[in-house]
């Protein structure tokens, strides 16, 4: 099958890296010529585990191709996949320039039938929207059909979670695309959920709002468990045994963050607000997580009886989650500015996002060595649970810090062995450890 993707960024990239990988020929369109540039040299704008390695070898054996020509690109395709940003607005509402400028540029340049896909995540109603634009620029010459595939990637795992689809959900409006796009998804998975558009642009809102409003949930149950010293992982565990529940996205911290939760959530209140319609848990949850990211900050006052001025705080983790260098609403952009505000002096280090971080956050000092950032600091602030930072020596860094203090936002050590070594640990929903 070929297949024309427009835009490559972190959705457009994977996915069209992941449908040449088994057998597809698939064209990556961008209107950025130096990326395009970089990434037929198989430089890629992204950190991803696994992905290098596959856009290198599909390109290689001419599966896999990258132009700025969209002409060149829809030419022979049979499904047209769009997946460029829609970031959100001031209001919360999902902007959908980038969604109307592709589907203006499509109709401009069909050639014949195509299955006109949105893979980028857009409110209800953005499919009848591409329709009518297409319809218009093509002056209807050519037929063709709408419909939408969300992506359920995950930073850090994206290459996984497509090649080993748990689902594929695909919103058509006939047969033919039907047959079309679950050809397109079976070497992934088996279980192929079809639907009409509108039911598949709700299913991923709703999808990410609810594993949003666990998170939120637990968070807020941390926090009255760290009123009667009870321990929210054992929490944690005795819920998520429940099948009804599971254990996923149980586990508390200092809330969610990246490209999808944030935007996904307020969007969804955007829409059912235009309709209408009040989603006061979303809203709640939006608020709980806001709230939560200072908790770092009372714990840390809490340390050192509310004086943080002139205290180096090594801060380890800058990325929103491990294996990303993705800084989107990551919890880092509210803590260390507030950090900075009371006079602290910070010293960060993340294994991949730090260039990002600086880009982010003014006047953040970064360093490539965790113990270097813990040297001579007055405490330990863990914001992002990376495998170098759950492997930290403990000892060694006791001896390196000015006084033994870790505040944890991710809840990576257990009680007992901070104990040991004479911590004063300080987490979320569990126990204060005072040494």
């Amino acid at each position: 099958m070929n297949i024309c993707v427009i835009g490559t960024g972190y959705v457009g990239l994977v996915s069209g890296t992941c449908f040449s990988e088994v057998g597809n020929h698939v064209t990556c369109v961008d209107l950025d010529a130096d990326k395009i540039e970089k990434l037929k040299q198989s430089i890629i704008p992204i950190y991803e585990p696994g992905l290098k390695e596959l856009v290198q070898k599909n390109s290689a054996e001419g599966r896999l191709k990258f132009t700025t020509d969209l002409q060149e690109g829809m030419e022979a395709a049979d499904v047209v996949i769009i997946a460029v940003g829609t970031p959100p607005k001031e209001n919360g509402e999902a902007d959908l320039r980038f969604v109307k400028n592709v589907a203006k540029s499509i109709g401009e340049n069909l050639n014949g039938y195509k299955v006109i896909v949105t893979k980028s995540t857009v409110p209800v109603g953005t499919g009848s929207m591409i329709k009518r634009i297409i319809q218009e620029t093509s002056d209807g010459h050519f037929e063709f059909d709408v419909a939408s595939n969300p992506e359920f990637l995950r930073e850090g795992s994206a290459v996984k979670d497509t090649m080993e689809m748990e689902r594929a959900v695909i919103g058509v409006e006939s047969e033919k695309a039907e047959r079309l796009l679950k050809k397109l998804h079976e070497p992934f998975t088996s279980n192929i959920i079809a639907s009409d558009v509108e039911t598949a642009e709700i299913i991923k809102y709703a999808s990410n709002a609810f594993l949003a409003t666990k998170i939120s949930f637990m968070n807020d149950i941390a926090n009255l468990s760290e009123k009667f010293n009870a321990n929210v992982d054992l929490i944690a565990k005795g819920m998520g045994a429940d099948s009804r529940i599971g254990p996923q996205f149980l586990n508390a911290g200092i809330g969610y963050g990246g490209s999808c939760f944030p935007k996904d959530v307020s969007a969804l209140i955007n829409i059912a607000d235009s309709q209408d319609v009040s989603l006061d848990i979303l809203k709640a949850v939006e608020d709980i997580n806001k709230k939560q990211r200072l908790r770092m900050i009372d714990k840390l006052k809490k340390a050192f009886d509310g004086d943080l001025s002139n205290k180096k705080i090594a801060v380890l983790g800058l990325a929103f989650k491990p294996n990303t260098d993705d800084m989107r609403e990551a919890p880092s952009l509210t803590v260390i500015p507030e950090l900075q505000k009371l006079g602290a002096e910070v010293v960060a280090f993340d294994p991949i996002a730090a260039e990002n971080a600086k880009k982010e956050i003014d006047g953040l000092k970064t360093v490539d060595d965790m113990y270097v950032a813990i040297e001579g600091a007055d405490c330990i602030a863990i914001l992002t649970e990376w495998d170098e930072i759950k492997q930290l020596d403990l000892e060694k860094a006791k001896q390196l810090l000015k006084q033994p203090v870790i505040i944890d936002g991710r809840n990576i050590f257990k009680l007992e062995e901070m104990d040991q070594h004479g911590y004063y640990y300080d987490s979320i929903g569990r126990t204060l450890v005072q040494g």
